[in-house]
């Protein structure tokens, strides 16, 4: 809408690129046109105002197709004023010059009539097709017809309303009926549906028994491994005790040849040890023999020595050698007593 504004006793509009606006006073048509800017007086003014920019009217209506069957039609019409200036000589687009709102009510003059425009092309086509026709393929002839029929309408042309385009965007019948129709549909992609889950479970069912009989394969598997390894163990325990055995078997004869060689040893040590004592007790026996046969010369020569000294000794100091041997093999004599008679005979013996 117009902008309006005060000034002491005028006011100024100022309009819109998309709106057209025309300034009369007394009659005659002072100024016209698209985003205008004046000022005027209120008292002496006379303005309309008419969009010029595209707009969309959404339309919602009710059909009946060649079977009696209700339908809705939604479409959605684009119309624009070609004429403003016709516009404005046959609706009223007049504003207020002092707030600048339209008194009446246009467009929606325009949309009713356009909506009654756009409906008897529609009704037309639909009472002469089925009702399943009309939701397959009814669209685009039901758009042609209302694009038609509001292109070539002279009372549109009349008012300076030029229809862009006619748009069609879905015919529905009634709920009930809605979901009557579409009940073949949805059985039929129930039952496509009830295949899938069928094929699925058959396919979840074969998996199962491939897992199955996979787990099996896989118990045999086990138990087989299992088996091996006890015979592997088995074997292992029995090799271990063959070794074993042979350890100590081959412990036994080292031990045994060991103690052979040992007594070998000890009996040649035995045997040296005594054929060693043997020789020397010979060895000492002979050099036994020797020095006594030595010593018995050795004192046999003594003795002669001695003999040959003491032969041309005097026979007192043959006694008194005689006394000192004999004192000593003599026993010990604790006590002894020598009378005077004796020592003096012993003092005169070897004072002579």
């Amino acid at each position: 809408m117009a902008d309006v504004t005060r000034r002491l006793h005028l006011r100024h509009l100022r309009g819109a690129p998309t709106s057209w606006v025309s300034h009369t006073v007394k009659g005659r048509e002072k100024r016209s046109g698209t985003g205008l800017s004046f000022w005027y007086r209120p008292l002496t003014a006379v303005l309309s105002e008419v969009p010029v920019d595209d707009r969309e009217l959404p339309l919602l209506f009710h059909a009946r197709t060649e079977d009696f069957a209700d339908v809705t039609v939604q479409a959605t019409v684009t119309y624009r004023f070609s004429d403003p200036a016709a516009a404005a000589g046959r609706l009223d687009f007049s504003i207020d010059p002092y707030r600048g709102r339209w008194r009446g009510q246009p467009l929606d003059q325009v949309a009713t009539l356009l909506a009654e425009l756009a409906q008897q092309p529609a009704l037309d086509v639909l009472a002469r097709v089925p009702l399943a026709e009309a939701l397959t393929t009814g669209i685009a002839p039901v758009r042609q017809s209302v694009a038609d029929a509001l292109a070539g309408d002279p009372r549109l042309i009349e008012t300076g309303v030029s229809v862009v385009s006619a748009r069609v965007v879905a015919i529905r019948p009634e709920p009930d009926l809605e979901r009557a129709l579409q009940t073949p549909t949805r059985e039929q992609v129930q039952q496509d549906a009830d295949k899938a889950t069928y094929a699925r479970r058959a396919h979840a069912v074969q998996q199962e028994r491939q897992i199955a009989e996979n787990e099996l394969q896989s118990k045999i598997e086990l138990a087989r491994r299992q088996q091996e390894l006890v015979e592997q163990h088995g074997a292992n325990t029995r090799r271990e005790a063959e070794l074993d055995a042979e350890t100590q078997l081959v412990a036994a004869k080292a031990e045994a040849d060991r103690k052979e060689v040992a007594s070998i040893a000890a009996a040649e040590r035995a045997r040296r040890t005594a054929a060693s004592e043997a020789e020397g007790a010979r060895v000492r026996d002979e050099a036994r023999a020797t020095g006594a046969r030595l010593v018995g010369l050795a004192e046999a020569e003594a003795e002669a020595a001695r003999l040959a000294a003491y032969r041309d000794l005097p026979p007192a100091v043959l006694q008194a050698l005689a006394l000192k041997e004999l004192a000593g093999q003599l026993p010990s004599v604790n006590e002894l007593t020598i009378t005077p008679d004796v020592l003096t005979k012993l003092v005169g013996r070897l004072g002579q």
